[in-house]
């Protein structure tokens, strides 16, 4: 692992928000705050990709880079696999760290942390990992797991991800928090398998790797990034970072 880059993939047709990524926080689009975000994870340079040129007009208004892509990717992994080799060709970025458009919250140090594992030659994909706290969340199937194996304190191989709460029994569960360090080959050897069995059944697109055989290991980080799918979310994540900005 030499030189990482950071691609955020947004589009506009959500449909519990429309037109997300442009909703305003404080005086600036949500994915402006994204890529402020990521940039000040200081690991390397950051790029939106994204099919809506109003998103890429809001991103190099600030002073960004932004990349087109095609408007018909299925998935965030499709976009910014095209999105690096649009931007680089040579190969000479080899980790591709994707951070979702909706984590305007999200501390730049668990962007930085996300690389970690893949010191490790053997890790393919890297992820974040959050101890659940809320019995709510314990049950709740929007609040994805990690089932892994402890490797070192607050280190882990993932053996499986799924809605339901598990594993059973006493201990600890980990939220799955979509934040994604690949190895550029292991990204281009999974936006090229079909879809999986579990994936489909679970709806949850990293258990097509996990299926594939490929290695992901999860780093436990000490905050949970806000995601923003709905309006009130959307009230919320602007409470936050108001908040921060009088604190």
């Amino acid at each position: 692992m030499s030189d990482p880059i950071i691609l955020i993939p947004a589009r506009l047709a959500a449909t519990r928000l429309p037109n997300k990524p442009l909703a305003e926080i404080a005086g600036e689009p949500m994915i402006v705050h994204v890529w402020r975000r990521a940039m000040e994870a200081g690991i390397g340079p950051v790029a939106v990709a994204t099919d809506a040129p109003e998103i890429a007009e809001a991103v190099r208004a600030v002073g960004g880079e932004a990349v087109m892509t095609r408007s018909d990717h299925g998935s965030g992994s499709d976009r910014i696999a095209e999105a690096v080799d649009k931007l680089d060709p040579e190969g000479r970025h080899d980790v591709v760290v994707n951070v979702q458009g909706d984590f305007p919250t999200i501390d730049p140090r668990a962007i930085a942390a996300v690389i970690a594992p893949l010191l490790d030659p053997a890790v393919d994909i890297a992820t974040l990992v959050y101890p659940i706290e809320r019995e709510d969340e314990k049950a709740n199937p929007n609040v994805v797991k990690m089932v892994g194996t402890e490797l070192s304190p607050g280190r882990f191989r993932a053996l499986y991800f799924t809605r339901a709460t598990a594993p059973t029994g006493d201990g600890p569960l980990y939220h799955h928090i979509g934040v994604y360090a690949y190895r550029r080959a292991a990204l281009q050897r999974f936006v090229g398998l079909p879809a999986s069995p579990l994936e489909t059944r679970e709806r949850l697109e990293q258990l097509r790797a996990v299926e594939a055989g490929m290695r992901i290991d999860a780093v436990v980080v000490d905050d949970v990034p806000f995601g923003v799918d709905t309006p009130q979310q959307l009230e919320e994540a602007r409470e936050i970072i108001a908040s921060r900005r009088t604190s």
